[in-house]
């Protein structure tokens, strides 16, 4: 045991060092560079007033600290946020190839954030929260409806019954964001670019949002992490133990709903990391969600600072859209999974 805890640390260590690194790749490198000192000295500049060096152009300083920090913070906080939401609805659907976005959250969001481009609802109060307000609410109702209706078919809320309604609503929120984009076509492309996902002109307030919501999310998984250790295993175990299975199961869900919903509202749909993540966690860490919880944040938001780092280089100075990325990336991973670990876990 003592050698396993060993090992899980220096995995730890060396997994922040890879998310530290990922973060000032992603800041330092681009249209315009500057090395790993220069970052820093323009964020001690910002933060305690301290002169840059010579060699440190004063143009550099908006570029870093306006555009690209906010841009990769933003990224890392969204990853995170999907991530910890991925690890656990795997955990509680006992199903490795599962997501929030299997419970309908992206195609809820999405709805949303589609009805409000196509009508140009805008509003004084909410500004430019508007949208991101309006597709959180959408997702995390169309998930209250299928966590309702799978309660009315399934006292005990199994998980192929969650899955199941899931996905109903998922087609049927789709075949209403598809109606709409048909309605108002005009607005095609900027819900389709929507749906892609993008970090592109993102500011410190979104920063500051995400990351409270991702320090207390976070915080709030990690409290469940023996229960989902004893649900992973099953329903039956977890009774064996005392936990209330069906309750925690309503209160894991909507809280791996919200985190989801969150970072969908503010980046738009980015697939894939949600899946990827937890699972390579898993793999490096083992079962026990004392790890994966953290870990999975940790790696997840690391992951997506990579992938949006390729969006804006790989085509440079055209930018394609993160989503595209973790798609290309995550589709192998999938067939990976389930070729590979899939069938492990149906063996089981």
């Amino acid at each position: 045991m003592k050698r396993v805890k060993d090992k899980n640390r220096i995995y730890a260590g060396l997994a922040c060092v890879f998310a530290a690194f990922a973060l000032v790749l992603a800041v330092g490198v681009g249209s315009v560079s500057t090395s790993p000192a220069g970052v820093i000295s323009v964020i001690l500049n910002q933060l305690f007033g301290r002169e840059l060096p010579e060699s440190v152009d004063a143009s550099i300083v908006s570029i870093v600290w306006e555009i690209r920090m906010p841009r990769v913070f933003t990224a890392f906080f969204a990853g995170a946020l999907l991530s910890v939401s991925g690890a656990i609805v795997q955990s509680l659907l006992q199903n490795p190839l599962a997501s929030s976005y299997t419970l309908g959250v992206s195609s809820g969001a999405s709805l949303g954030a589609g009805i409000i481009i196509a009508l140009e609802i805008q509003s004084t109060f909410l500004s430019f929260l508007l949208l991101p307000v309006t597709g959180f609410v959408f997702g995390l109702g169309t998930v209250l409806l299928v966590i309702f209706f799978s309660s009315r078919l399934d006292g005990n809320l199994k998980s192929h019954t969650i899955i199941l309604f899931g996905m109903i609503t998922s087609l049927f929120t789709n075949a209403c964001l598809t109606l709409v984009s048909a309605i108002k076509s005009k607005h095609m492309q900027r819900l389709i670019l929507w749906q892609m996902g993008s970090f592109a002109g993102r500011r410190w307030t979104h920063v500051g949002i995400l990351a409270t919501i991702c320090v207390i999310g976070c915080i709030m998984a990690f409290m469940f992490h023996k229960q989902l250790d004893l649900m992973s295993f099953g329903d039956e175990t977890a009774q064996g133990v005392g936990v209330d299975t069906k309750k925690g199961r309503i209160v894991l869900l909507i809280l791996a709903s919200i985190l989801t919903g969150c970072a969908v509202c503010f980046t738009g749909v980015i697939g894939f990391i949600d899946l990827a993540a937890p699972h390579a966690v898993r793999r490096i860490f083992g079962p026990s969600h004392k790890y994966v919880i953290p870990m999975s944040g940790l790696l997840g938001g690391a992951f997506m600072i990579l992938a949006d780092f390729a969006a804006r280089m790989v085509l440079s100075p055209q930018e394609i859209p993160v989503g595209a990325v973790t798609a290309l990336l995550g589709a192998p991973f999938f067939l990976w999974i389930y070729f590979g670990s899939g069938k492990k876990y149906k063996r089981k």
